[in-house]
């Protein structure tokens, strides 16, 4: 799971790096577009799994075009509300694709890591609760 919010913080900080200039509402749409294909493109991927496997890989695609599509906001029209809503993507992606891992495991070990799953989850709603009042501080 920390290998999974590595990768988010990796892409997000490549994704915020391209966002030098304004986009073009026909760069917009076209980025949208994308990340729409791209989501069908890994969900039909995932078809060929079975399972959990099938499972996690279906949240994994759908976190990821979450995410992607609140980092597109943020990009087109940067704010506050943005960069919040992109943080809470992030967090609830990774909690959703680690709980559905837990599914994998039976008896205290998926109590355990349900619980990590909560408790990660937590954490990251804390950071962004913090976030939000740091920005109405200043």
């Amino acid at each position: 799971m920390k290998k999974h919010l590595l990768m988010l913080a990796l892409a997000s900080t490549c994704f915020m790096a391209t966002q030098a200039g304004a986009m073009t509402k026909d760069e917009y749409k076209a980025a949208k577009e994308k990340i729409e294909a791209d989501y069908k493109s890994a969900k039909a991927q995932c078809d060929a799994m079975k399972d959990n496997a099938k499972d996690v890989c279906q949240k994994e695609a759908k976190g990821t075009e979450d995410v992607a599509k609140a980092e597109l906001e943020q990009q087109y029209k940067p704010s506050d509300a943005h960069a919040r809503k992109v943080a809470e993507e992030k967090v609830k992606a990774t909690y959703e694709v680690a709980k559905e891992k837990c599914d994998d495991q039976s008896g205290d070990a998926k109590a355990a890591c349900v619980k990590q799953a909560k408790a990660d989850e937590a954490q990251g709603k804390a950071e962004i609760k913090a976030m939000k009042k740091t920005k109405t501080a200043m």
